[in-house]
C-alpha cells in the first residue's frame, strides 16, 4: 500500500455519485436501527459494516451555552492573570535602582509614566497576537511562542525608544521585567492549560465533530485525534460515500459510528447538533462538492475543517500564498544545516555542562550503586549509529550483567520488541538496580557527556544499533539526517509501547520539522515522562 502523504494514493471519483434517497431518522429510530447486526458490506467503501454503539449514533444533546459560558469565563480569567503578572513585572523594573531593589523614595514621574506605557502595549500586544485565540488554547506550543513573540516585540520597540529618544532606566526592564514577566507568563500559561485539560478530559468543552471521507482517511483522521494528548475533538461518528446509517468502522479496537453517506452531510450535522465538520480527504464532487457543503454549513454555523494530505509537515514550514483567488500551500524544504542548527548545538552543550554540573552527586551515588550490586564495570559503552551514519560510542550505566550482548542470541526467541528492535518486559539480562534504573531513564544520565562531545543532542531521533540499520527500509534512513538525541517525540509518546511504524513515523516527522521552541516543550514533557514513566522496560 502507499504511504500517506500524497495526493496521488487518494482515488478521486470523477463524477459524484447518485444520491440516494434516505430520509434521516430520528433519534429514536437511529437507537433501534444501531443495535441490529449488518452483515453485508457498503457497496463500493470497502470496509465491514459492524453494529454501531448505541450512545455513539444518538449523542446526548448538551448546552452549548453552558459550554460557551465556561470558556468565556476561562478566557476572561487568564487575560486577568495575564494582567497581573504583567503588572507585576514591569513594577519589578520600575523599582530597581542602581543600588537594587527599593520601594521606598522620590522617583521620576516620567518612569511612572514609560511603566504605564509598557504595560499597557504588553498587554495589547497578548491581544494583537491573539494568545487567548481557541484554536492555540491549550494546544501544542503555538500559544507559547506567540505570547514569547508578544513579549520580545515589544521589548525590541522599547529598547530602540530608548536609544532614540534617550530615555533613561530602560535597562531595568530589559534586565529584570523581561526575564521575569515571560517566565511568569509561561508558567501562567502552563496553569490554566491543566484547568482547561482537566475539565476536557472529563469530556467537556469539547468540539463535536463528524468526520467525511474515505473509509481510510477517516480512519487516518481518527487515529490521530485520539492518539493525541490533550483532546480537542469529540468524535460523533463519520459519514461516507456510499455508506448506510447502522454501520461502523473499526479504528484502533473500537467502532466508530457511520452516521450517513456524504450526501446527507448537512442535516446529520443538524440531528447531533456537531459543531464542525472535519474533511479527512478528497470526495466524490471533488472541489465543488467541499464548496457548496460550507455553504449549507453556514445554516447550521457549524465549523469546516479540512486536514491536509499532506503528513508529517509541521506548521512552521507551510505558507500559504494566494494567487487570484487560488490559495497556494507552499512546503519549505527541511533544512539539515545551519544558523538554527548551529544555536541548537550551543544549547545542546550548555544545557549539557548545566545538567552534569548540578547532577553531579546524583551521578556519583549511582556509579557506586552500580558497582556495588553487581560485578562488572560501571559504564556501558556501546556503538550506535549517529549523523550520516557515522559510528560512535554512547555511554550508558551498566544495568545488564556483563556478558548480556553474548546472551541476546538465546533470547530472540522471546524478543518483544517493535520492527528491529529487541526487547523484553521480564529481561533476565537487567541487574536488580537496572530495573528501576531503566523505568525512570537513570541509566541514559551518561548520554549527557556524548552531547558534550557533540556525538549526541539533548532531542533527536532514537540512537540506533548498526543492527537495527541494517534493516531499515529505505525511507527509515532519513532518521540519520540529525544527531539522535538523549530524548524525542519516542520517548514521551510511549517508548518501547509503541508499533515500530509510529516510532519511525515520530521520529522522521522531527527530523524534519524540529524547532528550539519544541525542543523545550519536548524536554519538558520528558521530566514528566520520567516521573510517571509508561514503556521504559
Amino acid at each position: 500500500m502507499p504511504e500517506r502523504g500524497t495526493m496521488a494514493e487518494i482515488p478521486l471519483a470523477k463524477t459524484r455519485p447518485a444520491a440516494f434517497d434516505w430520509p434521516v431518522a430520528p433519534v429514536a429510530a437511529q437507537r433501534k436501527q444501531a443495535t441490529r447486526t449488518v452483515a453485508a458490506e457498503t457497496a463500493g467503501t470497502g470496509f465491514p459494516l459492524l453494529p454501531a454503539a448505541r450512545s455513539a449514533t444518538a449523542p446526548k444533546a448538551r448546552n452549548r451555552k453552558a459550554s460557551a459560558a465556561w470558556i468565556s469565563r476561562h478566557v476572561n480569567l487568564l487575560r486577568g492573570a495575564d494582567a497581573g503578572v504583567v503588572a507585576a513585572a514591569v513594577y519589578a523594573g520600575f523599582l530597581l535602582s542602581e543600588d537594587g531593589f527599593s520601594p521606598v523614595g522620590p522617583r521620576d514621574g516620567g518612569a511612572a509614566v514609560a511603566s504605564t506605557a509598557l504595560a499597557v502595549c504588553w498587554l495589547a500586544a497578548l491581544e494583537a497576537y491573539r494568545t487567548r485565540d481557541l484554536k492555540v488554547l491549550g494546544i501544542g506550543a503555538d500559544e507559547y511562542k506567540r505570547v514569547a513573540s508578544a513579549t520580545l516585540r515589544i521589548f525590541g520597540l522599547m529598547a530602540l525608544a530608548a536609544v532614540v529618544f534617550s530615555i533613561h532606566g530602560a535597562t531595568a526592564f530589559v534586565t529584570v521585567s523581561l526575564p521575569l514577566g515571560l517566565v511568569a507568563l509561561t508558567g501562567n500559561r502552563w496553569a490554566f492549560r491543566r484547568r482547561l485539560a482537566a475539565e476536557k478530559i472529563k469530556g467537556r468543552h469539547l468540539s463535536r465533530a463528524v468526520v467525511v471521507g474515505e473509509p481510510e482517511d477517516v480512519r487516518y483522521v481518527v487515529q490521530q485525534v485520539g492518539r493525541k494528548s490533550g483532546a480537542v475533538y469529540e468524535i460523533l461518528g463519520a459519514c461516507l460515500p456510499g455508506a448506510r446509517r447502522g454501520a461502523g468502522l473499526r479504528v484502533d479496537g473500537r467502532t466508530v459510528p457511520v452516521l450517513s453517506s456524504t450526501d446527507a452531510i448537512a442535516r446529520t450535522v443538524r440531528l447531533v447538533d456537531a459543531d464542525s465538520v472535519i474533511v479527512a480527504g478528497p470526495l466524490p464532487g471533488g472541489n465543488k462538492f467541499i464548496r457548496e457543503l460550507g455553504w449549507k454549513l453556514e445554516e447550521s454555523s457549524t465549523e469546516l475543517i479540512l486536514a491536509a494530505t499532506l503528513t508529517n509537515v509541521a506548521g512552521p514550514r507551510i505558507h500559504w500564498r494566494p494567487v487570484e483567488g487560488l490559495p497556494l500551500m507552499h512546503v519549505d524544504i527541511p533544512q539539515y544545516g545551519g544558523a538554527k542548527h548551529a544555536l541548537k548545538r550551543v544549547m545542546d552543550v550548555t544545557a549539557a555542562l548545566a545538567a552534569l554540573l548540578v547532577l553531579s552527586p546524583v551521578l556519583l551515588v549511582l556509579a557506586l550503586i552500580v558497582r556495588l550490586d553487581s560485578p562488572g564495570p560501571v559504564f556501558f559503552r556501546q556503538d550506535r549509529i549517529g549523523k550520516d551514519g557515522q559510528v560512535f560510542g554512547m555511554f550508558k550505566f551498566r544495568s545488564m550483567v556483563v556478558d548480556a550482548e553474548e546472551r541476546l542470541a538465546a533470547l530472540n526467541q522471546q524478543n518483544q520488541g517493535a520492527g528491529v528492535l529487541f526487547k523484553m518486559k521480564d529481561d533476565p539480562r537487567v541487574t536488580r538496580c537496572g530495573r528501576w534504573m531503566r523505568k525512570y531513564s537513570l541509566d541514559e544520565l551518561p548520554q549527557l557527556w556524548n552531547v558534550v562531545l557533540g556525538d549526541m543532542s539533548m532531542v533527536g531521533p532514537r540512537p540506533p544499533l548498526d543492527r537495527e540499520v541494517s534493516g531499515y527500509e529505505r525511507h527509515t534512513h532519513r532518521r540519520l539526517l540529525i544527531k539522535p538525541g538523549i530524548t524525542g517525540l519516542w520517548q514521551i509518546n510511549g517508548r518501547s509501547d509503541l508499533p515500530w511504524e509510529e516510532a519511525v513515523r515520530l521520529d522522521l516527522y522531527y527530523v524534519e520539522n524540529w524547532s528550539l521552541a519544541g525542543d523545550l516543550l519536548i524536554l519538558w514533557r520528558t521530566f514528566r515522562a520520567v516521573v510517571r514513566p509508561s514503556g521504559a522496560y
